[in-house]
C-alpha cells in the first residue's frame, strides 16, 4: 500500500485528471465487485436487502493506491458539504472534501430561518413551539423533535454566518414576507415568513453563487476539492462496533483511503437518481412523478455506506415532489421502463402547476382541494387513473394569480413568466403551446377535445367546469372546501389546459441522527465518528415535504453543517 501525504496525493491525482474518464453519474463501479446480498435477508423496509442495499465491496489492502490523513473528512461537495468544509477551515481543522463528480454541487438560494434580525425588522415573531408542532404534524409524529429544534433555534445564527461569509460580495439579505397573512389549504396551517435570499447592492441574486465563493475560500486555505472521488465504503473499527475512521473512494488513480482522526460527515444527498432504491423505498414517487429536477449524482451512496457500517435509516420515506411535471396527453406517471437506469417521461418545469386552478382526472372529474402544499396534489393523484390530472383555467389567470397569493417558489409564475409578459399567457407559455404540452382553445368543448376527453369523460369534464363556475358564483366550495379567494371562474376565452404530475427534486428520508448530527445505529446509539447532514440525513420528514415551512430543507442543511463541524471540533 502506497503511503502519500494529503497534498502529495492530490497533486498526483490532479496530474492524471486530464486524460482520465469521468466516473458515471449513476454511481461508481469498484474494480472488486460487491458481494451479492443474501436473498432472504430483509431490510427494515421489508424489501430484500439485495434489491437495493447489497453488501459492501471487499477491497484488499494491496488494492489501495494511496492514503490521506486528515482531521475532518467531508463527503459530498454540494450545499451542505461545501458549508461544512468552509466552517471546518474557519475552526482550524485539517479538511478533506471529496466529491464524486467533476464540479461542486448546487447551492440553493432560498434559505429558511427562524426569528432572524430580518424578522425583528419586519415586526414578526415566529412562535417556535407552534412551528415545531406544525413540522411534527406534517410528519405524523414520525420524526425527532430535538433534531427539528436545532434548525429552529440555530438558523438565525446560520443567516448571520452566511452574511459574514458573503460580505466581500456586498449586498443584502431579504426576508420574503409577502402573502403570509392568508389562510391556506382549507385549514389553518401555521404559515410564517422564513425564506431568506442574498442579493448584491444592485439587486443581483447571489445566494446560488455561494458554491463558487465557497470553493475560492477553500482554495485560499490550501484545500482543493477532491473531485472524481466516489465513495465506495466507510471504514469502521471492529466493523459494526467501533468508531468510523474514514472512507475508501474510487478515483481515476484507483482506490484511495482517507483517514479522519476527528470525524466523517456524510453530505452525499438523497437517492432520487437511483430507480432501484426509489422503487424499493419510496413507491409514491413512480406512482405520481412525471418529471425530474434532480442531479444525476444523487444515487444514495452515503445512505448505503452508512447502513453497511450499522446505521439506522428512517422507517418511512419522504420526497420533495413539486406539482409542475407537465406531460403530453395520454402519458402516465412513473418510469418509462423497468430497468435500473429508467427515467421519467417529462423534462419541463410547468410553474402553473402549483396554482390552485381547477384540476380534473382522466374521467373529467375533480378529485381534491387544489389549494394545498405541492406534493399533496400529486399524492392525491396516485388514486386517479395514470397518476396525472389536467389543469384548467382561462385568460384571467394573471388576475387569479394575484388573488391566489401563493407562497414560496410558486410565486415565480408571476415574477418570471406572467409579469414580464404583462399577463399574456400565450406569450409567457409560447413554447409549451407550440410543443403541445399546453392546450389553447376558444371554447370549453374544443378544450375538452384537445385534452383528449371523449364520451362520458367529456360529458363529465363539461359538467365539472359548469359546476366550478357555480361554486365561484356562490363563493363557497361545497365539494372540497377550498377557500373562496382561491376559486376562479372559467368563462373568459381563450381557455387553457395541460396534463400534469409531480416533479421530483430529491428524497429526504435518510440516516437517523441525533441533535448533534451524529448517525445512530439500529439501537438508536451513536456511531462514534460518523455524522450526516442534508438529504442523506433523516429523522425529520415522513411522507411529505412541509412546503408551507418555506425553505426549511435548505436552511436545515446549512444549519446542520455548521453544527456538525462545531461538534467535531469540540466546540459544543
Amino acid at each position: 500500500m502506497k503511503e502519500l501525504t494529503r497534498r502529495g496525493f492530490l497533486g498526483t491525482a490532479a496530474a492524471g485528471l486530464a486524460g482520465a474518464g469521468v466516473l458515471m453519474s449513476s454511481g461508481c463501479a469498484p474494480s472488486t465487485p460487491a458481494s451479492a446480498g443474501a436473498e432472504d435477508e430483509l431490510a427494515a423496509t421489508g424489501a430484500p436487502a439485495s434489491d437495493w442495499l447489497g453488501e459492501p465491496p471487499t477491497i484488499s489492502e494491496d488494492e489501495i493506491a494511496g492514503q490521506i490523513d486528515t482531521e475532518l473528512l467531508v463527503i459530498g461537495a454540494g450545499n451542505v458539504g461545501l458549508t461544512a468544509a468552509v466552517h471546518g477551515c474557519q475552526n482550524g481543522l485539517d479538511v478533506v472534501l471529496c466529491e464524486k463528480t467533476t464540479g461542486h454541487g448546487h447551492t440553493p438560494g432560498w434559505i429558511g430561518a427562524v426569528n432572524t434580525k430580518y424578522h425583528e425588522q419586519a415586526g414578526i415573531t415566529v412562535d417556535k413551539g407552534k412551528l415545531l408542532n406544525e413540522a411534527v404534524r406534517y410528519a405524523s409524529g414520525k420524526c425527532d423533535q430535538s433534531v427539528w429544534n436545532v434548525w429552529i433555534n440555530e438558523s438565525a445564527a446560520m443567516i448571520e454566518w452566511l452574511e459574514d461569509f458573503m460580505k466581500p460580495q456586498g449586498g443584502y439579505t431579504m426576508l420574503d414576507t409577502e402573502g403570509f397573512g392568508d389562510p391556506t389549504g382549507g385549514t389553518d396551517y401555521y404559515v410564517q415568513p422564513l425564506e431568506h435570499t442574498l442579493y448584491t447592492a444592485n439587486g443581483e441574486l447571489i445566494s446560488e453563487q455561494r458554491g463558487d465563493f465557497y470553493e475560492e475560500y477553500l482554495n485560499s486555505q490550501g484545500v482543493e476539492i477532491s473531485y472524481e472521488h466516489c465513495l465506495v465504503k466507510l471504514i469502521r473499527e471492529g466493523e459494526k462496533e467501533g468508531r468510523v475512521t474514514g472512507g475508501i473512494f474510487q478515483t481515476p488513480e484507483g482506490y484511495v483511503q482517507v483517514n479522519a482522526s476527528k470525524g466523517v460527515l456524510l453530505a452525499t444527498g438523497g437517492y432520487a437518481a437511483n430507480p432501484t432504491m426509489v422503487r424499493a423505498l419510496n413507491p409514491v414517487i413512480p406512482a405520481c412523478v412525471t418529471g425530474t429536477s434532480f442531479l444525476p449524482s444523487l444515487t444514495g451512496d452515503g445512505i448505503k455506506a452508512g447502513m453497511w457500517v450499522g446505521a439506522k435509516k428512517d422507517l418511512e420515506p419522504a420526497a420533495m415532489i413539486f406539482d409542475r411535471g407537465v406531460v403530453p396527453n395520454g402519458v402516465d406517471a412513473g418510469y418509462t421502463d423497468d430497468g435500473p437506469d429508467a427515467a421519467f417521461p417529462g423534462n419541463t418545469t410547468f410553474m402553473i402547476g402549483s396554482q390552485p386552478v381547477l384540476k380534473v382526472n382522466r374521467r373529467g372529474k375533480r378529485f381534491a382541494n387544489e389549494s394545498c402544499p405541492y406534493d399533496f396534489m400529486t399524492h392525491a393523484a396516485t388514486h386517479q387513473p395514470g397518476g396525472v390530472y389536467a389543469l384548467v383555467f382561462d385568460s384571467g389567470l394573471w388576475d387569479d394569480f394575484k388573488r391566489f397569493h401563493t407562497i414560496g417558489c410558486s410565486k415565480f409564475l408571476g415574477t418570471y413568466w406572467l409579469e414580464p409578459n404583462n399577463g399574456d399567457i400565450d406569450a409567457a407559455f409560447a413554447q409549451e403551446i407550440e410543443q403541445g404540452l399546453m392546450q389553447r382553445a376558444d371554447t370549453i368543448e374544443e378544450l375538452a377535445d384537445q385534452l383528449g376527453f371523449t364520451g362520458s369523460d367529456k360529458d363529465n369534464f363539461l359538467a365539472e367546469v359548469e359546476r366550478y363556475n357555480e361554486l365561484y358564483d356562490k363563493q363557497v366550495d361545497e365539494d372540497f372546501g377550498k377557500e373562496a379567494y382561491r376559486l376562479s371562474e372559467i368563462r373568459r376565452p381563450p381557455y387553457y389546459g395541460a396534463w400534469n404530475g409531480g416533479l421530483l427534486l430529491t428524497t429526504i428520508d435518510g440516516l437517523c441522527i441525533n441533535s448533534d448530527m451524529q448517525v445512530l445505529d439500529e439501537s438508536n446509539e451513536v456511531i462514534e465518528g460518523l455524522y450526516a447532514a442534508g438529504d442523506c440525513q433523516g429523522s425529520m420528514f415522513s411522507g411529505n415535504y412541509p412546503e408551507y415551512i418555506v425553505g426549511c430543507a435548505n436552511g436545515r442543511g446549512i444549519t446542520f453543517a455548521l453544527h456538525a463541524v462545531k461538534h467535531i471540533a469540540g466546540l459544543i
